[in-house]
């Protein structure tokens, strides 16, 4: 057996084992019992630290320096590529700070359900302090003598940092402010009314994800406080919520988790178990979620479906045309929360969290003013004052799980799901037939071919050149914006 045989054996057990790890997260926001969330944090603390041990074993750093790469195809040479970055990683850390990282952050997500479900942001300031002190120790650890906030950021979007993410989100928040400033804050547009029972919210949200290409025989739909996806390959599982005066909500919030389970469940399956194996990157992911819920969800063509099936299925809904419920599913909004907002707003919202938890994880932001920072950064760039802690910084759960670093994908992955939804739309002129027949599927298909199933094989922005055929830029997103919500 050669050493790059021995390596590979061991790492798709990691891998599976991290799987495992995956779906007691899964179990800990679906179904977990309230009151098991002290017993789970232990269970996880295990979990992370058998898997840090895994994952920092001194013979992997011998297999390493035994692999023979000139003999390895495209595939495993990536392989070795990831593996030996993550191994180089991991042992900057110190061994035991998987699992304390594991047991604060689990038990921290309990008290921020509560707090946000309260307003009580004094119960969750001690808990969101321990996190962050954790979450500075590792960034210090990985950013050896750099600078700690891209040493979390470059564990989500491999090679990124902050300076050189800067130059994009400033040509784009200057293309968004230009966009709003030619329109009304409030779009004036009607909002849904009527009777939506959650019992069919939820029938049709399967019926929704079906429809975008989702395999229930290999995923489920559960609903949670934050939806989101987890898992991949024949396992991959999706979330939802319901609001019973707004089935936009379930709608949308299907629709965008569908977006990452299709890309997980339709990575190449001869990648499983290995590195090359996951997605390219959190931005890249998220461009498959943001692109089947806004390019693809909330365009025209799909609107004109989904407007006739609502009413198949409650009746009145407040809106009598199609024009109307398009107008209404993209509604310019000045709201508080960042997963109901539009197109617009959206990235505005991301800009404010990445400026606001970089200076937290350097040091210049203290824990006991994150509120007011965020508030007054809210009035500025929204025009409101925030009503409540719900509304304002205890609305993600992201932070409470030490999810820092994480925040700038979003925007990022707008930006991806405007180069491709342009190249997908140059490749598949008859889309839009498709759509108003209520499938996505070619879409899905295109996407298959062209990003799914290279799992890592490439770095996240070559992923997205080579899908596209042309580099990325915001300037692709800007332009869909400006044609979809200018007056001109």
């Amino acid at each position: 057996m050669s050493a790059f045989d021995k390596l590979m054996s061991y790492v798709r057990t990691s891998e599976a084992v991290g799987q495992a790890a995956g779906h007691l997260y899964w179990d800990r926001d679906t179904m977990m019992p309230d009151k098991a969330q002290n017993q789970r944090a232990e269970v996880m603390a295990a979990m992370e630290s058998v898997l840090h041990e895994r994952r920092t074993a001194p013979m992997i750093g011998e297999w390493l320096a035994s692999v023979d790469e000139s003999s390895l195809s495209e595939a495993d040479k990536a392989n070795v590529r990831l593996i030996r970055k993550d191994y180089e990683q991991k042992l900057k850390i110190p061994a035991d700070l998987p699992g304390r990282l594991a047991r604060e952050t689990s038990l921290a997500h309990s008290v921020w359900k509560q707090a946000r479900s309260t307003d009580s942001k004094d119960q969750f300031m001690p808990a969101l302090a321990r996190v962050v002190a954790l979450k500075r120790e590792e960034a210090a650890a990985l950013a050896d003598g750099g600078d700690p906030y891209d040493a979390l950021l470059d564990r989500y979007e491999a090679g990124l940092t902050a300076s050189a993410i800067e130059p994009i989100f400033d040509r784009l928040r200057r293309g968004l402010v230009e966009l709003l400033d030619g329109m009304d804050r409030d779009s004036g547009a009607a909002a849904l009314n009527g009777m939506f029972p959650v019992s069919k919210q939820l029938e049709f949200a399967r019926e929704l994800a079906q429809s975008f290409s989702y395999d229930f025989g290999r995923g489920r739909l559960d609903v949670s406080v934050h939806p989101f996806s987890s898992g991949s390959g024949d396992d991959a599982r999706i979330t939802t919520r319901t609001d019973e005066a707004d089935p936009f909500n379930c709608i949308y919030s299907t629709i965008h988790e569908t977006g990452h389970a299709v890309y997980e469940r339709n990575i190449d399956r001869k990648f499983a178990f290995a590195p090359v194996g996951r997605a390219a990157s959190f931005g890249v992911h998220e461009s498959q979620s943001r692109i089947f819920e806004n390019q693809l969800g909330r365009g025209r063509a799909f609107c004109e479906w989904l407007f006739g099936r609502l009413r198949g299925i409650f009746g009145d809904i407040g809106v009598a045309s199609e024009q109307e419920f398009y107008a209404a599913a993209n509604r310019v909004n000045a709201g508080f929360i960042r997963t109901e907002a539009d197109e617009l707003h959206y990235n505005l919202h991301i800009l404010l969290r990445f400026d606001l938890e970089r200076e937290v994880i350097q040091g210049k932001l203290k824990i006991a003013d994150i509120e007011e920072a965020w508030n007054a950064r809210f009035k500025a760039d929204f025009g409101r004052d925030v009503d409540r802690p719900s509304n304002g910084f205890l609305q993600d759960v992201h932070w409470s799980v030490g999810e820092f670093g994480y925040f700038p994908t979003y925007a990022l992955g707008n930006v991806y799901a405007g180069c491709l939804f342009e190249a997908m739309s140059d490749s598949l002129p008859d889309l839009d037939e498709s759509l108003r027949l209520g499938s996505a599927e070619p879409a899905a298909e295109w996407l298959r071919r062209s990003v799914h199933s290279h799992g890592s094989l490439r770095p996240p922005r070559d992923t997205i050149n080579a899908a596209c055929g042309f580099e990325a830029s915001e300037k692709p997103l800007l332009t869909y914006l400006e044609k979809k919500f200018s007056r001109g």
